[in-house]
C-alpha cells in the first residue's frame, strides 16, 4: 500500500484542511469561514491528528487529545477522540482500525489508559475494538459515549 500517515499539530496544515473539508462535505455540513474554523481548532495546543493520505488523496483522519475529568477529590486524565473519519469509498479496508490502534498506542505511551469518544454512526466498529457503551456519561452533542480501558 502507498499510504502515508502524517501527525498533525498545526491545523493550518493543508493535509488536515483537505481531510476535514472532505469529511464535512460527506456529512453535508457547509462552513462559511474555513480559515476561522481552522484557526479556532489550532488554538487548542493539546489537540493532535493523524491524517492518512495516498499520494495527494485523503484516506481519512483521526483527531484526538488528552482531557481531564475532575471532581473535588479525584482527577483522571483520559484520551478523547474528537473526530474520526475514513473516506466512504475506502471503509472496511483496515484504515480505521490502524488509525485507532495508533491513537491507543500514543495514549498508552503517555500513561493514559482510558479512551472516550462519541459516535452516532459506527457503534459496531467500536464494539469490535473493545469499546463499551458508557450509559452513565452524557455527551453534550447527544451522541452515545463509548469507553475503552486499555
Amino acid at each position: 500500500m502507498n499510504y502515508k500517515d502524517f501527525v498533525i499539530i498545526d491545523f493550518l496544515d493543508i493535509r488536515f484542511q483537505k481531510a476535514f473539508k472532505k469529511y464535512f462535505k460527506e456529512l453535508g455540513i457547509e462552513v462559511k469561514d474555513w480559515d476561522g474554523l481552522f484557526n479556532e481548532i489550532n488554538e487548542d495546543k493539546n489537540t493532535r491528528a493523524i491524517v492518512r493520505m495516498k499520494n495527494d488523496d485523503v484516506v481519512g483522519f483521526i483527531m484526538y487529545q488528552a482531557i481531564v475529568f475532575e471532581s473535588w477529590f479525584f482527577e483522571e486524565k483520559c484520551g478523547f477522540v474528537r473526530e474520526f473519519w475514513i473516506s466512504n469509498d475506502l471503509r472496511n479496508l483496515g484504515h480505521g482500525s490502524d488509525l485507532i490502534n495508533q491513537v491507543e498506542s500514543y495514549f498508552k505511551n503517555q500513561e493514559i489508559y482510558r479512551l472516550v469518544l462519541t459516535t452516532n454512526t459506527a457503534e459496531e466498529f467500536y464494539f469490535k475494538h473493545g469499546y463499551k457503551l458508557l450509559k452513565s456519561c452524557k455527551a453534550k452533542n447527544g451522541d452515545d459515549v463509548f469507553v475503552k480501558i486499555m
